[in-house]
Formats: C-alpha cells, sequence, structure tokens
C-alpha cells in the first residue's frame, strides 16, 4: 500500500486523477501539495456524468479526494 503524502511527493510536475467526493474526476498536474492534502494543480480539468470542461489552475482542499491515481 502506497501512503498518500508518498504518492504526492513522487508525482509533483506529473499529472495526476483525482476521484472527489461528489463523483467528479479531475485531471491535471500536480505542482504543490501541503500535508493536509491540499493541492495545486495546473492545466485541469473535470470531468463529470453530463459535462467535461477546462479549469485550468485549481487549489483544492484535500478533504474532498477519495483517491488518487497517477496518469
Amino acid at each position: 500500500m502506497v501512503m498518500p503524502l508518498a504518492l504526492l511527493e513522487k508525482s509533483l510536475d506529473k499529472r495526476i486523477s483525482l476521484l472527489l467526493k461528489d463523483s467528479r474526476m479531475l485531471e491535471g498536474k500536480l505542482t504543490g501539495f501541503d500535508d493536509y492534502m491540499n493541492m495545486v494543480l495546473e492545466d485541469t480539468e473535470e470531468f463529470s456524468a453530463d459535462q467535461n470542461r477546462r479549469l485550468g489552475t485549481v487549489v483544492l482542499r484535500g478533504n474532498n479526494v477519495v483517491s488518487i491515481s497517477t496518469l
């Protein structure tokens, strides 16, 4: 099992995919994070059941994240 902060450390400046509590998926380049798993993503895209959209730079609160995967 990979610990979340270790995965984030390895994934800096790489694209990651996040599943959020509200079932949306975000994909973007991880440019920063903190000990609470708050993250900064650049070139972010949001995927939901009814639409896809480009968000650009996003600051995401860590408690909204269900899962993290590398692309």
